[in-house]
């Protein structure tokens, strides 16, 4: 068995004394593992970094065996997002969230997302953004997505400030008026596309939406936590706009 693809690092395991357990999302081949010899070597370790993507040769006996790659680097990103906590996290939160599907399945728009985001990981502002949406749309990939086109009670496509906590679904700001307290906030930028900036108010609704629905779906029902880096991420971004805040007040006077 041999396919050759192209793929986004998202870690690396120690494997003997030479060789590592390489773990690369691909174009088309989804989450893929396998084994690198010499893969702890000076010439592949910088190569082999979260974050970095590659073009990758797989070979196996079988298709259901672990395998070897053969990786060559095509962008050397690991230097670029190690400057940056938020970067740092970020990318270890993304490996967390693919990790929740199958292996090897194919999710060509998480692939082209996470190409997005490598690029813009470094941006707390923009890392912030790509990271929500990007957890709504794993969401979508494991069978739980959010609708958010249109008010559940109503059908109204405008003013679409909630999300029903039962449903998933948007509702309206006068649909859901009554029941204010009980809804979830629907952030701006979520609901009318990338056109729309997010600052640090949004993020933040945008994370605690997201939040709920993982904990509800994904990680209550699997008896697992939620990831270390998601809390590492969501500090370091914090702490991004408090320091911005600072310097504001600073400038200011």
């Amino acid at each position: 068995m041999e396919w050759r693809d192209e793929g986004i690092i998202l870690g690396t395991r120690r494997h003997g004394e030479t060789s590592v357990i390489l773990e690369v999302m691909t174009r088309t081949h989804g989450r893929h593992m396998g084994m690198v010899r010499g893969g702890r070597s000076r010439r592949l370790q910088p190569v082999l970094q979260p974050g970095n993507r590659v073009d990758l040769i797989w070979r196996a006996r079988l298709d259901e065996h672990l395998g070897t790659f053969q990786a060559e680097a095509l962008e050397m990103n690991a230097a670029r997002l190690m400057d940056s906590a938020v970067a740092v996290y970020g990318i270890q939160l993304v490996a967390a969230h693919l990790r929740l599907l199958p292996e090897r399945d194919s999710h060509g728009m998480l692939y082209e997302a996470l190409m997005v985001m490598v690029e813009h990981l470094a941006d707390p502002e923009a890392a912030g953004e790509l990271l929500a949406r990007f957890e709504l749309m794993v969401l979508e990939e494991l069978g739980f997505g959010l609708d958010l086109s249109e008010c559940a009670a109503t059908g109204a496509r405008t003013e679409l400030v909630y999300v029903s906590p039962k449903s998933g679904r948007a509702v309206s700001r006068e649909a859901g008026r009554p029941w204010h307290d009980r809804m979830l906030a629907l952030p701006a930028f979520l609901e009318q596309g990338p056109g729309c900036r997010a600052d640090e108010a949004a993020l933040e609704d945008a994370f605690r939406l997201s939040s709920y629905f993982l904990n509800r779906h994904v990680y209550e029902p699997r008896g697992i936590e939620p990831p270390d880096a998601r809390a590492g991420f969501l500090t370091a971004l914090r702490r991004y706009y408090s320091a911005a805040r600072a310097l504001d007040g600073g400038t200011a006077a």
